[in-house]
C-alpha cells in the first residue's frame, strides 16, 4: 500500500496511531460510591456545628431534601439512605470536588466556595475534615479503600 515504508515502520506508524488519544474521548468519571455515601457522608448532614444549624434542620424542607428523622431516631433507614443517595448525587460532579454544589456551598468563599448557602458557612477550608470526607467520595472513594 505504501512502497516506501518498510514493515518495521509501518509497525511503529500502527502502534503510535493506537496508543495516541482520541478526539473527544474524556477520562472516565469515578463512580459515586453508595456504602461511603451512607456511611461518612450521611452523618455530616446529621453533625453539629457551633453556631451553624445542623444541615437536616435546613434540608428537611429544602432542595436538595433530607428527610426528617423519625421521632426517636438518629440515623436513616435503609430506604431513606437510598432516596438520600439518588438525590445528592445530583449535586456532585463526579471525579470535581472543585465544581460539586454539595462542596461549595458551604465552603468559605475565601477557601474556593460560591458566594452563599443559606444555612451558613460551615467549612473555613478545604482542609476540613467534613469537606475532605465529602471531596473523596466525590473523588470516587469507596468503603473498601479504608480497610
Amino acid at each position: 500500500m505504501f512502497p516506501f515504508l518498510n514493515p518495521a515502520s509501518l509497525l511503529i506508524l500502527t502502534l503510535a496511531a493506537l496508543l495516541a488519544p482520541q478526539p473527544g474521548s474524556t477520562p472516565a468519571k469515578p463512580a459515586l460510591d453508595y456504602s461511603f455515601f451512607k456511611e461518612r457522608v450521611q452523618p455530616i448532614f446529621l453533625a453539629k456545628r457551633p453556631g451553624h444549624a445542623r444541615c437536616v434542620t435546613c434540608h428537611d424542607h429544602g432542595s436538595p431534601g433530607l428527610e426528617p428523622l423519625a421521632p426517636g431516631a438518629t440515623n436513616w433507614n435503609e430506604e431513606q439512605s437510598r432516596r438520600h443517595f439518588a438525590m445528592w448525587k445530583l449535586f456532585v460532579v463526579p471525579g470535581a470536588p472543585n465544581k460539586s454544589p454539595l462542596l461549595l456551598h458551604p465552603l468559605a468563599k475565601e477557601a474556593g466556595g460560591d458566594r452563599f448557602h443559606a444555612g451558613g458557612k460551615h467549612w473555613n477550608s478545604q482542609s476540613d475534615p467534613e469537606w475532605r470526607v465529602l471531596s473523596a467520595w466525590v473523588r470516587g472513594q469507596t468503603t473498601g479503600d479504608l480497610k
